[in-house]
């Protein structure tokens, strides 16, 4: 008999793709755009490390500000359900026994696998938040490590299109070299993150690519047409 595996995206691997996504693309537009009208390395390397750590603030702070949001909308449904709890128990009652039912449990077992979930009022809540409301309860310091996540993955992402510039004389050789790596990059990337997704590795992977490249192209043309 044939197993299936399904794909999984933990808490850490979505802020990673979500990091570096941002960090390989957005970079790479700001160099490649820069090397059209700038003679030399120095104020693209420049822009792009303010560019870089300007991004790694917001999106961190972006990642902790959801994961508070996340946490405080979830403690502020489930202090709701205590009150409801508290006030129409019998209510309450009926629709966990419905969400059994919903389930294929028999009548009878239904109300009474309720009845032993009653017993204990945060085990009660805690069944009524993810199988009636649909929230589940977020992990301790999600929002805190969501954000230094997501910050130190546009650190990475972003440095991969930078670096050539570091590393060669004019903007012309590191506008080249920087298409080359950030490209491979991106190609790996998408095969990655395609991967753990569950996407059509073919499409994902060059879905990706294409993002980032049109976007590092739009720059490079319109900062020429500018200038």
């Amino acid at each position: 008999m044939e197993i299936v595996k399904h794909k999984s995206s933990p808490d850490f691997i979505k802020d990673v793709i979500i990091g570096v996504s941002d960090g390989l693309t957005v970079p790479f537009a700001l160099t490649a755009g820069l090397s059209g009208v700038v003679g030399t390395n120095h104020l693209i390397i420049i822009s792009g490390i303010a560019e870089i750590a300007a991004g790694c603030i917001s999106m961190g702070l972006g990642g902790f500000l959801a994961g508070e949001s996340e946490s405080d909308h979830y403690k502020s449904v489930a202090n709701s359900e205590y009150r409801q709890v508290e006030a129409m128990p019998e209510s309450e009652l009926k629709e966990v026994e419905h969400a059994f039912l919903e389930m294929g449990v028999d009548a009878d077992l239904s109300h009474n696998v309720a009845l032993q979930i009653s017993r204990d009022k945060d085990r009660w809540v805690d069944f009524m938040m993810k199988f009636e409301i649909g929230l589940e309860k977020p992990v301790k310091n999600r929002a805190r490590k969501s954000g230094l996540n997501i910050a130190v993955s546009y650190l990475f992402g972003g440095l991969i299109p930078l670096t050539p510039y570091l590393l060669t004389p004019d903007n012309k050789s590191g506008l080249i070299w920087s298409c080359i790596v950030t490209i491979l990059a991106l190609i790996i990337f998408g095969f990655f993150k395609s991967k753990v997704t569950g996407q059509p590795l073919f499409l994902g992977t060059l879905k990706v690519a294409v993002i980032g490249i049109v976007a590092a192209a739009a720059a490079y043309l319109l900062a020429k047409a500018v200038s």
